[in-house]
C-alpha cells in the first residue's frame, strides 16, 4: 500500500526549505517533491502549485484565510483596502483549480466569507467594494463545489436580493445561486422552497441586460436534473412552478431586447426549457412569442446560435397541436426552409431543422402542404446528401420525409425525383441502428423495400383431445 502525507506536511517541508535553507520557491518545491518521492510517498493528493510567500514559505491561500479569520474574530483589524486585497488573493487562488477550492473550504474559507458578507450588510452605508469582492470570492470557492452552499448562505442570498440594487452585486449573487444548483438536487429544492422566484421575478423588469441574462440562467439551472446521488429529482415540478410565474414576462422581454441577438438567445433558450406542459405552449403564443421568433430569424439569418435556439423552441411549442398549426400560419414555413438551406452544411442546424420539420408535419396535412409548397422537399434531400455520416441527420430527415408524405402521397414523386431513394438506401447500410426509421420513410415513399420478418413461430404444438 502506497504511503501518503497530508497537504500540511508537504507545505511544512517546503516552508522549511525556504526559511531554513534559503531556497527559492520553485527550488524548494522541486526539492520537497524529490524528497518524498525518494521515500516512496504518493503525492497524487497533494497540491503542488500553491502560490507561496517568498519570505515565509507559507501558502498565500492559507495566509489570506488566517488573516481574514483574525479580522472577523476581532484579533486584528484590517482596513477596507487591506480586506479587499486579502479577498482578492482568495479569489485568485480559488480560481485555479478544484483542489485549491477544496483546500480553502476545509480551512474555513466559507464561514469567514459569510461573516464578512453579513457584517457588510449590517454596516451603514454598506461597503459595496467589500461586499462585491466577498461575493466574487464565494463564487470562486463554490465553482464545481456546490456542497458548501447551506441554509445560512441561502439567507444571505435572499437578504442581498431584497436590499441591494447595485447591478454588479445582484449579478454576483445570481451567479452564486446558479453555481449552487449545478449537480446538486437538494440545493435546488431548498432554493425553490425558499420561494426564490418571488425575489427573481421583479429583476426581469430591470433595464440591465446583464441581470436579465443572469436571472434566466438561474431559472434554467433550477430545472436541471443532473445529480446522480438522487434517484428522483423535481426538475419538472420546478419548471412548472417557474413557468406559471414568469413565462409570460420572459416571452414579453423578447420584444424589449429584439435588437440584441445575444439576450434574445438566452430568453428563447429559457422559454424552451420552461415549456414543459401543453398549456405553456399556448402561453408563449398568446404573449407574442411566435411573431418575435419569426422576426428574429428574418433579422438575424446568419446568427447560428439564434437560429439553433429558435428551431429548438419551435419544436417544443409544436407539442401543442393548436400552436403547431399557428407556427405555420404565422409564416414560419419559408423561414425554416430558408435557414435550413442557408445553413445546411452545419450539421447541428441541419439536425435541428429536420426534426423541427418532422414535428410540425406530424399528423398535419395542411402544414405538410405549406412546407412542400415553399420547396422544403429539395432542401431536406440536399441536407441529407451533405451529411451521409451523421446518424442524427439521416434519422431526422427520414422522419421529416415520412411525416410529410404519409398523408400526402402526391409529394412522393417529387422526393424521389431528387434522389432520396438512393440516399435512404445508403443510410440503411451506414446506420443500421436507425434502420426502422429509414425503412418507414422508404415504405411511405412507395419505394422497393425488403422487409424483415422480426419473429416467426417455428414451434409445433400438438393438441391432444380426450
Amino acid at each position: 500500500m502506497a504511503k501518503v502525507i497530508t497537504q500540511e506536511t508537504f507545505d511544512d517541508v517546503v516552508k522549511e526549505n525556504i526559511v531554513e535553507f534559503e531556497m527559492a520557491v520553485d527550488e524548494a518545491k522541486d526539492e520537497t517533491i524529490k524528497q518524498f518521492e525518494a521515500q516512496g510517498i504518493n503525492l497524487a493528493n497533494i497540491i503542488k502549485d500553491l502560490t507561496l510567500n517568498a519570505e515565509t514559505g507559507e501558502p498565500l491561500l492559507n495566509e489570506a484565510i488566517n488573516c481574514l479569520k483574525e479580522h472577523t474574530s476581532g484579533k486584528r483589524t484590517l482596513s477596507d483596502e487591506s480586506l479587499v486585497v486579502k479577498l482578492d488573493v482568495l479569489l485568485t487562488e480559488c480560481s485555479k483549480s478544484v483542489p485549491h477550492r477544496v483546500l480553502a473550504s476545509k480551512n474555513g474559507c466559507c464561514e469567514v466569507l459569510k461573516t464578512i458578507i453579513n457584517n457588510a450588510l449590517k454596516a451603514e452605508p454598506v461597503p459595496l467594494p467589500i461586499l462585491l469582492k466577498s461575493l466574487k470570492a464565494f463564487n470562486s470557492v463554490m465553482n464545481k463545489q456546490p456542497d458548501v452552499f447551506d441554509a445560512d448562505t441561502l439567507l444571505i442570498v435572499i437578504a442581498i436580493l431584497e436590499r441591494q440594487t447595485d447591478v454588479a452585486i445582484r449579478c454576483s449573487v445570481l451567479r452564486l445561486i446558479a453555481k449552487a444548483c449545478v449537480m446538486h438536487e437538494i440545493n435546488r429544492q431548498n432554493i425553490m422552497n425558499a420561494d426564490i422566484v418571488t425575489y427573481l421575478k421583479p429583476l426581469l423588469a430591470d433595464e440591465s441586460s446583464e441581470i436579465v441574462t443572469e436571472v434566466c440562467t438561474v431559472f434554467r439551472y433550477l430545472i436541471l436534473d443532473d445529480d446522480i446521488r438522487v434517484e428522483f429529482g423535481k426538475a419538472h415540478e420546478h419548471a412548472r412552478s417557474i413557468a406559471t410565474e414568469v413565462l409570460t414576462e420572459i416571452t414579453t422581454l423578447l420584444t424589449k431586447f429584439k435588437d440584441n441577438p445575444t439576450i434574445s438567445c438566452d430568453l428563447i433558450l429559457t422559454i424552451a426549457a420552461l415549456t414543459v406542459r401543453n398549456e405553456f405552449c399556448v402561453t408563449v403564443e398568446d404573449a407574442g412569442g411566435l411573431d418575435f421568433i419569426i422576426d428574429a430569424m428574418k433579422t438575424f439569418p446568419d446568427n447560428v446560435k439564434l437560429i439553433r435556439e429558435s428551431l429548438k423552441l419551435f419544436r417544443a411549442l409544436a407539442g401543442n397541436d393548436k400552436v403547431k398549426t399557428s407556427i405555420i400560419q404565422h409564416g414560419a414555413a419559408p423561414i425554416i426552409n430558408d435557414v435550413l438551406n442557408r445553413h445546411k452544411e452545419n450539421e447541428t442546424i441541419a439536425k435541428l431543422a429536420l426534426i423541427c420539420i418532422s414535428t410540425l408535419t406530424l399528423r398535419s396535412i395542411e402544414n405538410s402542404k405549406i412546407l412542400f409548397e415553399v420547396g422544403v422537399a429539395e432542401t431536406i434531400v440536399e441536407s441529407m446528401k451533405l451529411h451521409p455520416s451523421s446518424k442524427a441527420v439521416q434519422r431526422n430527415g427520414a422522419w421529416a420525409i415520412r411525416n410529410m408524405v404519409s398523408r400526402s402521397r402526391y409529394q412522393c414523386e417529387t422526393f424521389i425525383s431528387y434522389g432520396v431513394e438512393d440516399i435512404l438506401n445508403e443510410a440503411l447500410t451506414t446506420h443500421p441502428s436507425v434502420e426502422h426509421d429509414i425503412k418507414s420513410a422508404l415504405r411511405d415513399l412507395g419505394c422497393k423495400l425488403v422487409l424483415k420478418e422480426e419473429w416467426t413461430n417455428t414451434s409445433s404444438y400438438k393438441i391432444e383431445r380426450e
